[in-house]
């Protein structure tokens, strides 16, 4: 009887842990924002949660590409724009890398999973290095918000990372966002030559890579918190307000202010494109973003503004 009594007890404290375990795999999965209401909520965790489109994608009166980074904002902009232009409530963004976002412009549609998109934006934000390389598409261009780089490391800071000379160290796992998807890279680099020269560019951008302790990204502002979160990373060169938003949403991050003399800064640039679908929304929209409302609600997330 204790016999069974003990594999009873055995099995259900495996089954329970098993349980736990499983349910702890994507305890700090995306999205971060509050989703819109709807008659069925169905986001699973680790399978479909796609956390980089926002709104409504059936007849938009509104549709915003917004570099990536931005995503901590679009909760807070989009009701602040709805409030201050009820005539718009339909509204859809993207937040996917501004290089993703311009390939999309470019060839008109994009694919993500089994869904293709066709629709096109209104206006398009990045930064002013990826602007500058499209004036064709855009009838106007209008900065709006600033940042510099931070980095993220884990609660604790367990490799005890001060600067960005540490990420050049052997035992330092880096998530790097790719430069070829993300134009934070190129100014991570830039960064890194500030820092430590070229070689601590090459340490991180070449011999790290090749022996996988540096992992290059494809949407910096999803892998890189979550290989942080799950310690799949030690450290990671962000934008401010990416290592703030962490903090502030409670996941056990920790952020590592770079000095003055080793940072960039990131100048954001909105576009009004040329053909947008919907011409009067895509003003409202770019005279919005630089309105005291909007500025206050990037400066509540880590950015500046003037």
């Amino acid at each position: 009887m204790k016999t069974l009594k003990t594999t009873i007890i055995t099995a259900l404290s495996l089954f329970v842990m098993g349980t736990t375990s499983k349910a702890q795999e994507h305890r700090f999965d995306p999205p971060w924002n509050t989703p819109p209401e709807s008659k069925v909520m169905f986001t699973v965790p680790g399978v479909d949660n796609v956390p980089d489109l926002f709104g409504d994608i059936n007849d938009p009166q509104l549709v915003v590409f917004f570099a990536g980074n931005q995503f901590m904002c679009i909760d807070d902009l989009m009701a602040a724009f709805k409030k201050a232009h009820p005539q718009y409530q339909r509204i859809f963004a993207e937040t996917l890398p501004p290089g993703i976002l311009a390939k999309q412009i470019m060839g008109g549609s994009i694919t993500i999973g089994n869904m293709r998109i066709t629709i096109k934006p209104d206006v398009y934000t990045a930064g002013k290095s990826r602007t500058d390389q499209m004036p064709e598409y855009f009838t106007r261009t209008q900065p709006y918000a600033y940042n510099r780089l931070a980095l993220m490391v884990r609660k604790g800071n367990p490799k005890n990372v001060r600067g960005l000379k540490d990420l050049g160290r052997l035992e330092v796992r880096v998530s790097m966002p790719n430069p070829e998807w993300e134009g934070i890279g190129k100014r991570i680099e830039e960064a890194y030559v500030k820092a430590g020269g070229e070689p601590l560019k090459t340490a991180i951008m070449d011999s790290k890579v090749k022996d996988s302790t540096t992992f290059l990204t494809q949407i910096h502002h999803r892998q890189t918190p979550m290989r942080i979160l799950y310690n799949q990373s030690d450290a990671a060169p962000v934008w401010y307000s990416e290592a703030y938003y962490q903090k502030v949403i409670g996941h056990p991050t920790e952020l590592v202010e770079i000095p003055e003399s080793e940072n960039i800064t990131a100048t954001y640039v909105a576009g009004q494109m040329k053909n947008a679908p919907h011409a009067q929304a895509a003003k409202d929209f770019m005279d919005f973003l630089v309105s005291p409302a909007a500025k206050a609600i990037y400066r509540k997330y880590g950015f500046t503004t003037k």
